[in-house]
């Protein structure tokens, strides 16, 4: 029996939008729009009658917004939800939101008519929409209480950590950073993030975190009790200078689909820090960073991955797991406790 494609649902008050989605997302023979909406009250009748799937979810709405409606639905039936949003500064503080509230994934909304753009913006759109249907859908939970991991003994000189991540790592990442100590390792994490959206995340996670966090600077000294994010328009790699280490950031070609990459990063620790050194895979779609974490391995690296119970989608970190390139398999609440075991004697 033909296994049944992903029921969409297309929520956004422009009709053109609707139409031109609806249109990029019945191509993929994986996937079906069953409906679409023009407001979340519209909305909220097409999810009873058509039970979807998969929501995408426009931000700026009429009568109320997606970030409300999105509060709701969490709240009283959570399903996998693609926010399709403004990529600027902007619109930066509301995507994050969002993904903090519960949503799987964002998008732009798609632009101009270039063929080849919007080429590759149907393969984008789809494949967030696959795999979010996919997703463990986790929303928040406005009780959650921080812990913070405690800190025993002497930092090892020159440890440096590592963390790579995709969908579902914001959220991720900020529970790791917000529950380590202020005087932790440092640490340089590559998430894919629009360079529109970096700045604000690191910003984010520096207001609810004891350690101190940067979008990191090209050629920018690296210390610990301090976190060192990608901008979204550069890989990140770590460099030997003097007698520690420095950023570098790189606006080469993409690696895996993406800039920034995970495997540039993880090789660049491996090859500056060697066995003096650490490596988390977390959430995400795809395979970016399970090879270079393989090879961090191999150099006598401690690695670690996310277990599946605790991703939003288990690709990057199952990739890594598959081929053996984890040293440890951790919950998420677990994995900053691993960190300052690994780098304090």
């Amino acid at each position: 029996m033909a296994k049944q494609p992903t029921k969409v649902l297309i929520v956004d008050d422009s009709a053109l939008i609707r139409s031109l989605l609806k249109t990029l997302i019945d191509a993929d023979h994986r996937l079906e729009v069953v409906a679409t909406a023009n407001d979340p009250f519209d909305a909220r009748e097409k999810i009873k009658k058509h039970n979807p799937d998969v929501i995408t979810l426009d931000i700026e709405m009429p009568k109320m917004n997606g970030i409300a409606f999105l509060k709701n639905l969490m709240r009283l039936r959570p399903m996998p939800v693609v926010m399709i949003s403004t990529l600027t500064q902007a619109g930066a503080p509301a995507t994050l939101e969002a993904l903090e509230i519960g949503a799987v994934d964002y998008l732009a909304k798609p632009q101009g008519d270039d063929p080849h753009a919007l080429e590759a913006y149907a393969k984008d759109i789809c494949e967030k929409i696959y795999w979010a249907a996919k997703a463990n859908v986790t929303p928040a939970v406005a009780t959650e209480t921080k812990v913070t991991a405690v800190a025993s003994g002497k930092l090892r000189a020159g440890f440096i950590a590592a963390i790579g991540a995709s969908t579902g790592g914001t959220e991720a990442i900020k529970r790791v950073i917000s529950s380590l100590p202020e005087n932790s390792p440092p640490i340089v994490i590559a998430q894919h993030i629009p360079a529109a959206f970096s700045s604000s995340f690191a910003k984010r996670l520096n207001g609810c975190s004891a350690v101190t966090v940067h979008e990191a600077e090209h050629l920018q000294s690296i210390s610990p009790g301090n976190v060192y994010l990608a901008p979204g328009h550069s890989h990140l790699t770590i460099k030997q200078s003097g007698g520690g280490y420095i950023c570098r950031l790189d606006d080469g070609p993409e690696v895996n689909r993406h800039r920034p990459s995970v495997e540039p990063l993880f090789d660049s620790v491996r090859q500056t820090c060697g066995k003096n050194s650490m490596a988390v895979l977390l959430t995400g779609m795809g395979a970016d960073g399970a090879t270079a974490l393989l090879r961090m391995k191999e150099a006598g690296a401690h690695t670690i991955v996310q277990d599946e119970a605790s991703s939003v989608v288990w690709g990057m970190p199952g990739a890594a797991f598959k081929m053996g390139a984890a040293c440890e398999v951790l919950a998420l609440e677990t994995i900053a406790k691993a960190i300052l075991s690994r780098s304090f004697r």
